[in-house]
């Protein structure tokens, strides 16, 4: 299979393809988490190859664990409630973000302001539909006071910091090792340990592939040049699994044996082990080397990428999410009926986001490079290199 990808496509194009191609894969995600590949196929006469309704139906009310969210039928979970939170901070601060601006700007935003959210079918606060997980930062943040840049610790630790990084990337475009950099930090208010470092490796994936020229294959070069322990050690070992494959279906499972060594929430993906989530230097998230993997499958092509990772299960929104911000990144279009689809059904501008954070980008760069030639200045005073042009 050869990708899908536009290599040469301007920024713009490119965060659009992220932001929109992260919430597009969430969408299709949503319905079919928490499942494996086996009961996906058995409950859907197949394998998923677009929107779905609930798993439940019309029960979806009151079945549980889901109850009272509506997954399905292209609602965005809170994979991109917090990604479009995190792009409304940059368009405040208009700078690079810290651990404090998430204190001053995005733990506000949770709590005072009212937005729809589609799983609710309703108006609410954010802080009402995210998980407990990143009700954490209101928790550390707020009531508890604690230093932004420590918050994290004691939080479980999974993927909820890192499925909303991919703006952080998007802002330090083409520069993984700053946006690795920009996501540990701002991650600290949410995150520690391994759920941190996916983060940053998340936000220097997405970096990656907005180089030009950029490939699956250079991005997880990035990533693996940057990544610490049990998760480098994941994302080398699924990434090695993955360049055997060139079709979803037969990864679904060799993926999953290849992750396991390192993720610690174990087989039952409702029933965690005793030892699931802790802080640990063995171990890794199981969601970003597997969305890193779907996209090696895939050869970056969007939509392969994407259905892979929702038909995967487990948390599948979020890999999905991962999968769909990088292929979207690297340049490969996200249907254009997919994303409609999910627009209208959540009731969402899925491009406004976009072409905000396109703006701070630009603003941000041009204050990079003023900064820069201010330190060359001052440097070559004192006796190095004359500055550049």
């Amino acid at each position: 299979m050869q990708p899908k990808t536009h290599q040469n496509a301007p920024l713009d194009e490119r965060i659009a393809g992220a932001l929109v191609g992260a919430a597009v894969g969430d969408a299709l995600g949503g319905p079919v988490e928490g499942y494996s590949p086996e009961q996906i196929l058995e409950r859907h006469g197949g394998r998923v190859h677009g929107v779905v309704g609930p798993w439940h139906g019309a029960d979806w009310r009151t079945a549980r664990p889901l109850a009272p969210y509506h997954k399905g039928d292209g609602h965005v979970t809170d994979d991109t409630l917090m990604t479009h939170a995190l792009v409304r901070v940059y368009a405040r601060v208009r700078d690079h973000l810290d651990a404090y601006a998430i204190a001053d700007h995005l733990v506000p935003d949770l709590m005072t302001e009212p937005r729809w959210i589609p799983e609710l079918e309703s108006e609410a606060l954010p802080l009402q539909r995210i998980f407990l997980a990143e009700k954490w930062l209101v928790t550390r943040i707020h009531y508890g006071h604690a230093d932004p840049r420590e918050a994290g610790t004691g939080n479980i630790v999974n993927c909820g910091a890192a499925m909303y990084m991919a703006p952080v990337g998007l802002v330090n475009a083409a520069d993984p090792r700053a946006a690795y950099a920009e996501a540990l930090d701002i991650a600290g208010a949410h995150q520690s340990s391994y759920g941190r470092e996916a983060a940053g490796v998340l936000a220097a994936a997405v970096a990656a592939a907005c180089t030009p020229g950029a490939t699956p294959d250079s991005v997880v070069s990035a990533c693996l040049a940057l990544a610490k322990d049990g998760t480098r050690a994941a994302i080398e070992r699924v990434s090695e699994e993955a360049a055997r494959h060139t079709d979803f279906e037969s990864a679904l499972r060799p993926l999953r044996e290849a992750v396991t060594p390192y993720d610690t929430v174990g087989p039952d993906y409702r029933a965690p082990s005793l030892g699931a989530r802790r802080p640990s230097r063995l171990h890794a998230i199981e969601e970003l080397p597997v969305a890193l993997g779907m996209v090696l499958v895939a050869r970056g092509d969007y939509r392969h990428a994407v259905l892979g990772a929702v038909n995967y299960g487990r948390d599948c929104d979020s890999i999905a999410t991962m999968a769909g911000a990088v292929a979207g990144a690297l340049g490969s279009p996200v249907p254009q009926d997919w994303a409609k689809t999910v627009a209208e059904a959540s009731r969402l501008d899925l491009w406004e986001p976009a072409t905000t954070l396109t703006a701070v980008t630009r603003e941000i760069f041009d204050g990079d490079v003023a900064r820069r030639r201010t330190h060359e200045q001052a440097f070559a005073s004192l006796g190095g290199p004359a500055c550049s042009d």
